[in-house]
C-alpha cells in the first residue's frame, strides 16, 4: 500500500517511520536537529508552494528521506488509514 504525499509523490506505507505537524514539531530540539541534519545531507523534498504543513519521515535501503508537503498531518492519517482499509 501507499501514501499520497502530494504533487505526484507517493510512499510505501511501510516506509513511513512519523508524520510530524510541523507547526509543532519545530519546537522540540530533538526535531529542529533532525530536519537540520537531514537539510544539510540533501534528503529533503519539498512538495509545498507556500509553508509546509506536514513532515513525513520515510526510512528505505538508501536511508531516511523527510518529505515537506502542504498536506496537513489530519489529512494524511486520513489517507493511511483508508489505505489500510482497502
Amino acid at each position: 500500500m501507499y501514501l499520497h504525499l502530494g504533487q505526484d509523490y507517493i510512499v510505501p506505507l511501510q516506509s513511513v517511520v512519523a508524520v510530524f505537524d510541523m507547526d509543532t514539531a519545530t519546537a522540540s530540539k530533538r526535531t529542529a536537529r533532525l530536519i537540520e541534519r537531514l537539510q544539510d545531507e540533501g534528503r529533503i523534498i519539498e512538495l509545498y508552494e507556500d509553508l509546509p504543513r506536514a513532515g513525513v519521515l520515510c526510512e528505505n535501503a538508501l536511508g531516511e528521506t523527510l518529505y515537506l508537503t502542504s498536506l496537513s498531518s489530519q489529512a494524511l492519517q486520513r489517507r493511511a488509514e483508508k489505505a489500510y482499509a482497502i
